[in-house]
């Protein structure tokens, strides 16, 4: 007797249909005609779109057939209530616009009160070019936590420490220990991570260093800080204290897995042989570094000698924007032309760098960073059919070379829904831009 099969459809939350899913795993494969199932925030499964159709019954599903799904990108180092200062001092190196521009604007202008309608404004602008997750190094990190989490985006908000005092703290150890109470408090959120960020060799001591690190031992944090983005700065290092500051990080014990060492756009092969040794990694802020003419990172020998190399768009001060998509382009042309070889810092390798690898240098690997079951469903829809990049042979190098942030349709983080059709839905436009507008117009005026 022939038996019948009576096959029950599972219900799940979220199905999503697209013409490409780009998972960034092993292999770099791109599925076509596949779908994403989702289930209480995580994926729980990428299929053929026939056959997730006749398994799972979802309670929203959405067609995305001139898309492509790819992971949440991962800006890797921001300062985000930076956004406004946005071309507030351009055309200027490096110590000039910090010194007499951006450190007075911040003495002048930081507030609490800043750093919300700044960190909304960047929350909104990456959001809209398909960041669903961010490390930020400023003040107030409990206010952009605190937005983040009414926004529902991810954020690794740094424990930031500097020597001298500013309206967040007076002393190191001050920085220290509201950073802890930090931590405390978002312990367990799954959106909110809280890693030390120490700004910089330049304005942090051995002592505050060596407290951070044990620390950061102890509880298995990143440690995020800026080292070796001029040779200015690597020449003032030797001049006063007879080391490179990466020679006096790896004298204190910092040069560890644990290290995000941003921008290191003056590296020796001896630094490149320690910093792969050591399992440290490191952040590429290639627009910033252009922008400032603070340098070349090596991007395609970093990687070479097995580096784990992420991306990131430093601050709008200094970029001047937050999209992933033209820093992943801009990555690889760069890297090709540092190397002078075209094959250098592949279409596939920058999309790594603003994924898999930005979640790997502030241990999320194993929740966001790819395409997986199991992993949150972090993921980012682009429109693939535009005449501006029109037509598709090779959807990775097209997402890298040909496609802006104006195609990104749709974001979700954990499964929420941050952006429709390019409405944002946890945040306020037009709030927002008013908001922008009367800190415009105060900063103008002084």
């Amino acid at each position: 007797m022939l038996g019948v099969s009576c096959f029950a459809m599972k219900s799940i939350d979220t199905l999503l249909h697209a013409r490409w899913v780009i998972p960034v795993t092993d292999g770099d494969p791109v599925l076509d005609q596949h779908s994403i199932a989702i289930h209480d925030g995580r994926i729980i499964d990428i299929l053929p779109t026939e056959q997730a159709k006749s398994q799972y019954q979802a309670h929203v599903e959405n067609d995305y057939n001139k898309h492509a799904l790819i992971p949440g990108l991962i800006n890797s180092h921001t300062h985000a209530a930076m956004n406004l200062f946005r071309g507030m001092a351009d055309d200027l190196p490096l110590m000039d616009w910090l010194n007499n521009h951006i450190w007075p604007a911040e003495q002048r202008w930081v507030t609490e009160e800043f750093i919300q309608d700044g960190s909304e404004l960047a929350m909104a602008e990456m959001l809209r070019s398909g960041t669903t997750c961010f490390n930020d190094m400023y003040f107030f990190p409990d206010i952009t936590a605190r937005v983040a989490t009414s926004v529902g985006m991810r954020a690794c908000v740094g424990l930031i420490v500097i020597d001298f005092p500013t309206i967040w703290a007076q002393q190191a150890d001050e920085y220290i220990e509201k950073g802890l109470d930090l931590r405390d408090k978002y312990r367990s959120s799954s959106l909110i991570h809280t890693p030390f960020a120490p700004h910089a060799p330049f304005t942090v001591s051995d002592e505050p260093l060596q407290k951070i690190r044990m620390l950061a031992d102890e509880m298995d944090l990143p440690v995020h800080i800026h080292v070796h983005e001029t040779a200015h700065e690597v020449e003032e290092a030797v001049k006063n204290t007879g080391k490179r500051p990466l020679q006096r990080l790896h004298e204190l014990g910092l040069v560890s897995p644990n290290l995000v060492a941003v921008h290191m756009t003056q590296l020796t092969d001896d630094e490149i042989t320690l910093l792969a040794k050591s399992g440290s990694h490191i952040a590429h802020c290639p627009e910033s570094n252009l922008k400032l003419a603070s340098g070349f990172c090596p991007t395609q020998r970093l990687l070479d000698a097995g580096i784990n190399v992420a991306l990131g768009t430093d601050s709008s001060a200094s970029n001047n924007d937050l999209d992933m998509l033209g820093e992943m382009r801009t990555a690889a042309l760069l890297g090709k032309g540092v190397a002078q070889d075209a094959t250098a810092v592949s279409a596939e390798q920058a999309l790594r760098m603003a994924t898999i690898n930005g979640a790997r240098a502030l241990g999320l690997d194993q929740s966001i960073g790819s395409l997986e079951t199991g992993k949150y469903a972090d993921i980012v829809a682009i429109d693939f059919e535009t005449l501006e990049s029109a037509p598709v042979y090779h959807p990775v190098s097209h997402l890298v070379y040909s496609c802006n942030r104006n195609q990104v349709t749709d974001v979700w983080v954990a499964g929420k829904h941050l952006l429709t059709a390019r409405a944002l839905t946890t945040l306020d436009e037009q709030k927002i831009l008013r908001k922008t507008r009367q800190w415009n117009d105060k900063i103008s005026s002084q």
